[in-house]
């Protein structure tokens, strides 16, 4: 098959690796910047050029997309999916897996165990919102952090209400969780295909 990787540094190890094991599987691997793509709309003909030349007769798409190119990124993907092209990653899947509250919300539905968690509107409640949470210590994220860049741990109630307030000040979103002891920094990622876990991996804060 033929299937192209969607990544803006093709000398990272993860694409690498993503080429490699593909080649290794006998596929016809191709890696795209996806932030150099031209997306062509036309009335049920959509396309896509790259390097000046319309990319066709592929297989499927494994998209690596950086945090900072999400927008962009995502309607990169979601024009492939318009061509009936395969995607391991979907644009909704992608979007959403990028937006904190959104993720949390879809987790709450699905019935999985959450610390207590809140969002506002630049509320100036603060108390009220560490209340809620069960007190400090508590973590406080921003929701436009991502690999742990923007996450706080306010370890008491003083402390809290002063990042809360200076936050506030600077009108950038957060959301308020409480802390889970027990966790001691770290966190378990697991991947999940067809409700099977196929693998994990430990992250220590």
């Amino acid at each position: 098959m033929k299937l192209v990787v969607l990544s803006a540094n093709p000398n990272l190890y993860s694409t690498k690796r993503l080429v490699e094991a593909g080649k290794k599987k006998g596929h016809e691997m191709h890696v795209v910047d996806h932030t150099k793509c031209d997306l062509v709309i036309e009335k049920k003909k959509p396309g896509i050029v790259y390097k000046e030349l319309e990319i066709s007769d592929v297989n499927g798409v494994i998209p690596r997309i950086g945090a900072s190119v999400t927008f962009f990124g995502t309607a990169v993907v979601r024009q492939f999916e318009m061509m009936k092209i395969f995607t391991a990653t979907e644009s909704q899947a992608l979007v959403r897996s990028r937006d904190k509250l959104r993720s949390l919300q879809i987790l709450s539905r699905a019935g999985l165990g959450l610390p207590k968690t809140v969002f506002s509107n630049y509320s100036k409640n603060v108390g009220g919102i560490i209340d809620k949470v069960g007190g400090a210590p508590l973590v406080i994220k921003l929701l436009e952090g991502t690999q742990g860049l923007g996450v706080v741990l306010a370890d008491n109630r003083n402390s809290a209400e002063s990042i809360l307030e200076a936050i506030n000040g600077l009108q950038a979103r957060v959301i308020v969780q409480e802390y889970i002891k027990e966790a001691k920094g770290a966190d378990i990622r697991a991947f999940i295909v067809d409700g099977v876990v196929v693998g994990a991996m430990k992250r220590q804060g």
